[in-house]
């Protein structure tokens, strides 16, 4: 099974080192960082893109219900489990699709139990398309594009992939790449079936998967047609290797 990374955010020193040697008691967890507030928090999401968060309620700073609202508009959020010491906020934490409430002081076994659910509830096989997604592609069969030409229409069923860069999603298709004028997670809702997300910021076209290609430690998926190669991310990298061994 992948370790399940985890992010720790609490302002209590001892909370964290206490859910810290908690996780290494846990099979396939490991704790990737940690933080004391949630501009900090939402800085390591955002860098070492966890699949789990073990996040506290009242800190200095801001609220941990306020920063799982704001990871619900991400496209690929990780898991969360508040842990706190007050249970009055249960039910809003709950509004926020979190998989787990624990009440300090967490012992192991209520962890143990919160991130079994995670695992499950996470897996980022959700996030890929089942057969029939692939046989019913759906939405615009061109869509608005900015190239050195001007505004223009650009087939859909020409891109390989489409790659959040900076401001700008760049998609890369069989004539070259060109600037959309939607976001990474716009074209995700409207085109999830034709698309696979590989990447918080690119997804590809399954229909030009090709395989996969190793460097060093990193993964990118290789595309008919293109140079392009997105990278593929860790908690990805398991549905991905599996789409391709399907399509084989």
């Amino acid at each position: 099974m992948t370790q399940l990374r985890v992010l720790i955010i609490d302002d209590e020193p001892l909370a964290r080192a206490r859910l810290h040697r908690q996780l290494e008691k846990i099979d396939n967890c490991i704790a990737v960082g940690e933080a004391a507030d949630i501009e900090v928090g939402l800085s390591q999401i955002r860098e070492l893109d966890p699949d789990l968060v073990l996040l506290d309620i009242e800190m200095p700073g801001g609220s941990g219900l306020e920063l799982a609202q704001q990871l619900s508009s991400f496209a690929c959020p990780p898991a969360i489990i508040f842990c706190t010491a007050h249970d009055e906020f249960a039910l809003p934490a709950f509004a926020t699709s979190a998989v787990g409430y624990l009440l300090k002081p967490v012992n192991v076994e209520q962890l143990r139990e919160a991130v079994s659910k995670a695992q499950r509830l996470s897996k980022p096989q959700q996030q890929l398309l089942t057969k029939q997604d692939l046989e019913e592609p759906s939405g615009r069969s061109r869509i608005k594009a900015i190239s050195r030409l001007g505004v223009e229409l650009l087939d859909v069923d020409s891109i390989r992939c489409l790659v959040a860069d900076s401001k700008y999603v760049v998609a890369h298709h069989s004539a070259g790449e060109t600037i959309l004028d939607e976001s990474l997670k716009e074209l995700e809702s409207e085109f999830g079936q034709r698309f696979v997300r590989i990447h918080r910021s690119a997804l590809v076209a399954v229909q030009y998967i090709v395989g996969l290609r190793r460097e060093g430690t990193n993964y990118r998926v290789e595309l008919d047609g293109v140079t392009a190669a997105p990278l593929v991310s860790r908690r990805m990298l398991p549905s991905v290797k599996g789409l391709i061994a399907e399509m084989c």
